[in-house]
């Protein structure tokens, strides 16, 4: 009898984030009263929802921002957390999968750039230890790229756990022939996915393929303050001329 790995799923589980913690990534974009906040960051999923208040005004006294801030980001956290809940309890077919994930982000003056795959049937993976390991590696000493990784990982892992929601789903409408066709068609990435548990052990959920280095070869910049000036005028520019084309539009469907 063929034995599989601790984390290979045949059944549906039920949804999470395909991490070791449950974490939902968060993202906030909030303008008021002439200022703008942004921001980034991790969520635990069993956090009281009065902690949402209160992460809230704390954020506000610390930056300073006008205390109408306090409700919008309320607002915000609040709504992802109840997009994140709308998925609780429903099962999702994870299986053997690798998938591959980018990051193309910027903090401050530092500009990441990569690729590589990840194994989601590995449910001990750790998106934030990765972080801290590719900071390491690139001696980046910007405390709020790693967490800024983290969370760009884990929102393309949201993405895909959602999409192993619906995968789940379709397969109970599916007829029986129809599914062992699919079992035959995904038999190639699964393979695939025992091969990396093999080399890489039960922790192991990123790699790079060797014949690929040169495609994935991680990019680290470092802006000069004049870069980020004129980047950041660009997105503030870019962010008014979306705030009237909605503003345009929300009068017109009126």
């Amino acid at each position: 009898m063929k034995s599989h790995p601790p984390n290979f799923y045949r059944a549906p589980i039920k949804f999470r984030m395909p991490t070791a913690s449950n974490l939902i990534p968060m993202r906030l974009d909030i303008e008021s009263e002439g200022q703008r906040f942004k921001d980034s960051f991790t969520w635990n999923s069993s956090d009281p929802d009065s902690e949402v208040a209160n992460f809230a005004k704390r954020t506000v006294k610390d930056l300073k921002l006008p205390p109408t801030f306090i409700s919008q980001i309320c607002q915000s956290i609040h709504s992802q957390i109840a997009e994140f809940r709308s998925y609780e309890g429903q099962e999702m077919h994870i299986k053997e999968k690798i998938v591959p994930l980018k990051l193309d982000i910027r903090v401050n003056n530092s500009v990441i750039r990569d690729q590589f795959l990840w194994d989601i049937s590995n449910l001990e993976s750790d998106p934030e230890e990765f972080a801290r390991t590719f900071c390491k590696d690139f001696e980046i000493e910007d405390p709020e790229v790693g967490p800024a990784i983290a969370v760009s990982i884990r929102e393309q892992l949201f993405e895909i756990a959602i999409q192993c929601v619906a995968s789940a789903r379709e397969s109970r409408l599916i007829k029986k022939g129809k599914r062992g066709a699919e079992i035959g068609i995904n038999s190639k990435m699964g393979s695939t996915s025992i091969d990396l548990v093999k080399l890489f052990g039960s922790k192991g959920s990123v790699v790079r393929k060797r014949k690929d280095w040169y495609l994935y070869e991680p990019i680290v910049d470092i802006l000069s303050n004049e870069e980020v000036e004129a980047l950041d005028a660009r997105e503030e520019r870019n962010a008014r001329l979306k705030k009237k084309l909605d503003e345009k539009e929300d009068s017109f469907q009126a």
